[in-house]
């Protein structure tokens, strides 16, 4: 059976001596489906990680955030998260459309300061496909139905791995509350201009 991963880490753990502990993890810990205990991990989750790169391989690393369980799982081999309104710059989403390759990252940063991979292939759902797929529960319907952020679309994602990452360097903090304007054009709220973009694009192009 072929090993997970790609020939550039197995040729690097060939180089650095590291391939009987990257035999261990991968007869370990990765597997292809969501368990029980992932599921429940997802369904715990306020934020979300996501790395997608367009057909020339340009990358781009971006952040999915809501309520716990924002992200819904629809049985082992596959999940769908929610597109809320924003920039408008669809720096993601255009790239799946152009590569369909993408990598997840949950990150429990309050409680067991663990991680979970979930890498796969997506697609771009709109709210209404999505209503006619048959494993469809009702937390999915009500979250459309919310006032004030309902999701303009999903991601679909098809589960092809999925494994932890380690407790070991996962800082633990302390969860505050903060009161969050889905969807706002607010500037301030926004904080738009925090590293100072705009003002060095306007001393530039007066």
């Amino acid at each position: 059976m072929t090993n997970p991963g790609s020939e550039g880490e197995h040729t690097l753990q060939e180089k650095f001596g590291t391939e009987k502990r990257a035999q261990a993890f991968y007869d370990n810990q990765v597997l292809n489906h969501l368990n029980p205990r992932m599921v429940e991990f997802i369904a715990n989750q306020e934020i979300l990680f996501i790395a997608t790169s367009d057909a020339k391989g340009d990358c781009d690393c971006s952040l999915r955030a809501g309520d716990a369980g924002f992200v819904h799982v629809l049985g082992e081999k596959s999940l769908v998260y929610p597109e809320y309104r924003g920039n408008g710059v669809t720096a993601s989403l255009g790239n799946i459309i152009e590569n369909p390759h993408i990598g997840m990252m949950f990150t429990d940063f309050i409680k067991d300061t663990v991680g979970l991979h979930v890498n796969g292939t997506a697609s771009i759902i709109e709210n209404d496909e999505l209503l006619q797929r048959e494993n469809i529960s009702q937390k999915i319907i009500d979250d459309m139905n919310k006032k004030g952020r309902k999701p303009e679309r999903w991601v679909l994602v098809e589960v092809e791995e999925a494994y932890m990452h380690c407790s070991k360097h996962i800082p633990l903090y302390q969860k505050a509350e903060k009161l969050r304007q889905w969807g706002t054009d607010d500037v301030k709220v926004k904080k738009a201009d925090y590293f100072l973009a705009k003002q060095e694009q306007e001393q530039k192009h007066p």
